[in-house]
């Protein structure tokens, strides 16, 4: 058996525009690495179509504050290299997975996911919902987090999704015990992106 901090973890969240299909605006990647949660990378992208206004109801970011932002074939070299040889984790992962895997094509090979919806379910029975905010709520996950993050906004969403698989691979002790939750078997499996 496979101690959980044996492997490299990439902890994403992605917030997008509102189209079909859905386009970045914001980007968060949260490495872990023996266990240990490190310190967050975190992009605001300008979209190829403008940010829609529900959208803009949810994580408070309108076309106008990624105006000047890159374009994400900018910063794909930084992208890849913080989710290189690590496997990705997500709430809801086949979201966050399925928009980067479209942006970043095939210069991506199909990593290892970890979904943390799916392994709450599983290892914290019993919660009123399995909702991001409510695990965060109900874990105390956001206590400490540095000055000015707010919920829906990437950096803040990874950095509470990182505590949250923490504590679930915690629980889990093995990547093995993670696997078989997820139903995954091992790395010879392709990952489930959608």
């Amino acid at each position: 058996m496979t101690d959980w901090t044996k492997l490299t973890y990439a902890v994403v969240d992605v917030e997008g525009n509102g189209q079909q299909p859905p386009d970045l605006v914001e980007l968060a990647i949260v490495p872990i690495v023996g266990g240990a949660i490190g310190e967050p990378s975190s992009w605001l992208v300008k979209p190829e179509q403008p940010i829609k206004h529900f959208a803009t109801r949810i994580h408070g970011l309108s076309s106008r504050d990624v105006a000047d932002a890159p374009t994400f074939d900018h910063i794909a070299p930084q992208v890849r290299q913080a989710l290189d040889g690590a496997a990705f984790v997500a709430q809801n992962a086949h979201v966050d997975a399925g928009l980067l895997a479209r942006k970043l094509g095939d210069d991506w090979p199909d990593p290892e996911v970890f979904d943390t919806l799916k392994l709450a379910r599983r290892l914290l029975p019993g919660q009123k919902s399995y909702r991001l905010g409510e695990l965060v709520a109900s874990l105390n996950l956001a206590e400490g987090l540095p000055e000015g993050l707010v919920p829906h906004r990437a950096p803040y969403d990874a950095l509470v999704t990182a505590r949250l698989f923490v504590v679930l691979a915690e629980r889990a002790r093995t990547v093995e015990a993670l696997r078989d939750i997820l139903g995954t078997g091992g790395t010879d499996e392709p990952p489930p992106l959608f």
